[in-house]
């Protein structure tokens, strides 16, 4: 099949799956004597995976080693199951840095009178970020 029939089965859009084979993420398929891509189901089911993968914030990196064990018949679950807690801990870190965020913009917006006066604090916090580093 070619892919654009891949990416509307996988549901992954076809310049995604160029990127994932040029990354070699995935296999990169076969070309015909035409020069077209020629895929398998196999790809359907492996683009798929990933799909579903990268939806629950699975980076490539981690894509690729949830690929190699879903390949290896021989895996051990707990191999499996290191990469998402490893996820998870990453995840609710990225909760607590937003939760951060948003008392922070709470505060700031709840001192706001929102009215026609130019005095804002919202604004007089971001102009003062300007001097402090903010980065590590």
């Amino acid at each position: 099949m070619n892919i654009g029939e891949v990416a509307a089965r996988s549901g992954v859009p076809a310049k995604t799956i160029r990127y994932y084979e040029d990354i070699e993420l995935i296999e990169s398929a076969d070309r015909a004597a035409n020069g077209y891509r020629s895929y398998t189901e196999d790809a359907v089911h492996t683009l798929r995976f990933v799909a579903r993968a990268r939806n629950l914030g699975f980076t490539v990196e981690q894509c690729r080693s949830l690929l190699a064990l879903y390949r290896d018949k021989a895996r051990a679950s707990a191999d499996v199951k290191r990469i998402a807690e490893g996820h998870i801990a990453e995840i609710e870190e990225k909760i607590e840095e937003l939760r951060s965020m948003q008392a922070t913009l709470a505060t700031l917006a709840s001192r706001c009178h929102g009215d026609d006066r130019p005095d804002c604090p919202i604004i007089d916090e971001l102009a003062a970020a300007v001097g402090r580093k903010t980065y590590s």
